[in-house]
């Protein structure tokens, strides 16, 4: 499990490691990154770390592993952000995708490019039905790469996400094994 590797044209997405501990915790640290997450700031890197453990732990599961990947240009092996898919009950073949991308690779098209990719996965190596995902209300950046990897909005629920600057309402979003993609 751990060489799982997918590639698009221009990305590597690979699974998470410790080696990955100061890029990720770099990323969490942004303000940026941290406006709509619900994780907050970690306070050091043991936090960052522990994290990790968690994400690493979950790729062993033998049934429903989730899958915490690390996003690096292809060319170069730049970190640029790091996306996941967890699973949900094994009897309605559902995961939930996130992601969170450094604000130096927004708007080029990374998210949308590893975002797609991870869908495809999830339906053909995972043997998933539905795909889900969501975001704040006012995190058009994410909820646009949802809308481009073909993604539906389903549902506006009020007042969901627990944010610094207080509740946020949250947009959820699907895609189904059967919608053309």
């Amino acid at each position: 499990m751990k060489d799982k590797q997918l590639q698009t044209e221009r990305l590597l997405l690979r699974l998470v490691s410790l080696a990955d501990l100061g890029n990720v915790h770099a990323l969490h640290c942004l303000p940026e990154t941290d406006e709509f997450n619900t994780l907050g700031i970690p306070q050091n890197t043991s936090e960052t770390k522990a994290i990790i453990k968690i994400w690493m732990a979950e790729h062993k599961q033998p049934v429903n592993p989730a899958y915490i990947f690390v996003v690096e240009l292809k060319d170069s092996n730049t970190f640029t952000g790091i996306i996941g898919i967890r699973p949900g009950k094994p009897k309605y073949r559902n995961a939930e995708v996130w992601f969170k991308f450094h604000r130096d690779f927004w708007n080029k098209g990374y998210a949308t490019e590893a975002l797609k990719k991870l869908i495809d996965f999830g339906f053909s190596e995972m043997k998933l039905h539905r795909i889900e995902a969501g975001c704040a209300t006012g995190n058009t950046g994410s909820y646009k790469v949802m809308e481009k990897a073909g993604m539906q909005r389903e549902a506006h629920t009020r007042q969901l996400l627990p944010l610094k600057s207080g509740w946020s309402d949250h947009y959820g979003y699907a895609i189904l094994s059967t919608d053309n993609r």
